[in-house]
């Protein structure tokens, strides 16, 4: 009888383990469905954010330019290192935005 009882516990665990693995595999299929959906949401929003960081570095490029041509046009000693420092975070803005859309799409 003790056997049985074993026996008995047994199986009610095995039905268990059956039954939470049987809902973990048929749940997979929503998660899937779920990434899908974040990354084609995620990735409609690189265009926008693209032109975003290009119009971005469009202005700061039209700064840097009126801060080059104030300098050059005070005879400032400093205009190289301020035209080198202006254009180089305009390219940098330019190729970080490339490069992002390239790897993540």
């Amino acid at each position: 009888m003790n056997v049985a009882k074993f026996a008995n516990k047994k199986l009610v665990a095995c039905a268990a383990l059956i039954a939470a693995g049987v809902s973990t595999a048929m749940a997979q299929g929503n998660g899937l469905a779920g990434i899908n959906e974040a990354t084609s949401m995620v990735t409609s929003y690189f265009e926008p954010g693209t032109k975003l960081i290009y119009a971005i570095g469009a202005v700061v490029g039209l700064i840097g330019g009126v801060k080059v041509y104030g300098k050059f046009s005070s005879g400032d000693p400093d205009t190289s290192k301020t035209a080198a420092s202006w254009f180089g975070a305009c390219i940098f803005l330019i190729v970080a935005a490339t490069i992002l859309r390239s790897f993540f799409l």
